[in-house]
């Protein structure tokens, strides 16, 4: 996240409480619906497995972070917005197949062959909006798009490759936004990014960030419940505050470590205590 001269209010928290009530929405629906769901981690759920696990995400974000930062270096902006486009197109694509099925399996349902016209015009809808008219029109499906695509993966990465994917990335993130490309990318301007971040108020974030957001408390609701979840929400809020008020100072600021560590703490405080309390 980035900014210049601002002074941070709880307005500023608007479209990461709406992105993650898009994902707790999106979460619950895969919760109750009889769709199966598998695991999208490429190791097992061991100790060892699940830090492999953390690792492949974090490679995976920071090569695509290099490859766009050294594409925005050459000027090759077209192509950016073609790997761009096709990215979320292909996202946006899956994720309504994936959640229409969902929900036509909860009602029972089985015309399962009108799925891919309908997800093929949302993923036009999607792309139109973004790439075209752009605005806040453009910013409400990027913060569509993070609750939804967050909730995938809550439901789909298992708790420890979870805990650790996103504390890795958390610390990933500090890095990059200070030494990697991230914060040179912010440096040069986000708004090259369409569809990769959004503005609020003198805020920019990315998409990443809202992912995250959303796949922590996704996850927490997926797994744990909805008490979890809820502590969950007011700690990545609560940190998203925080990490609002250090940009006050100017310049740049990671957008993840505080509302991870803090959603993270706050969730499993809960869990801790839903347990001892049922002894």
């Amino acid at each position: 996240m980035s900014e210049g001269d601002f002074r941070a209010g709880l307005i500023h928290l608007t479209p990461v409480l709406a992105s993650i009530i898009v994902g707790v929405f999106c979460a619950y629906l895969l919760g109750v619906s009889p769709i199966e769901l598998y695991s999208v981690t490429p190791f097992s759920e061991d100790p060892a497995g699940s830090f492999g696990n953390a690792l492949y995400f974090v490679v995976l974000v920071g090569v695509g972070a290099s490859i766009l930062f050294f594409l925005l270096r050459r000027r090759r902006e077209k192509l950016i917005i073609m790997i761009i486009g096709f990215s979320l197109a292909t996202a946006a694509f899956l994720l309504s197949f994936i959640y229409l099925f969902a929900a036509l399996m909860l009602f029972g349902f089985s015309f399962i062959e009108i799925l891919i016209p309908i997800s093929a015009l949302l993923t036009v809808l999607v792309s139109f909006i973004i790439f075209k008219i752009g605005g806040k029109a453009g910013n409400f499906v990027v913060i569509l798009l993070g609750g939804a695509l967050g909730a995938f993966l809550g439901a789909c990465v298992p708790t420890l490759s979870a805990v650790l994917i996103l504390c890795f990335l958390a610390v990933y993130d500090a890095f990059a936004v200070y030494r990697g490309p991230v914060g040179k990318i912010a440096r040069e301007g986000l708004e090259k990014f369409r569809g990769l971040s959004f503005s609020f108020r003198d805020i920019h974030m990315g998409l990443g960030d809202l992912t995250f957001y959303s796949m922590l408390v996704g996850h927490m609701l997926f797994y744990f419940g909805f008490l979890p979840c809820l502590a969950s929400v007011a700690g990545v809020l609560s940190g998203c505050f925080l990490a609002f008020k250090m940009l006050e100072k100017g310049g740049v600021f990671p957008g993840l470590p505080f509302p991870i560590v803090f959603g993270l703490v706050f969730g499993f405080l809960v869990v801790w205590l839903l347990g001892w309390l049922t002894v």
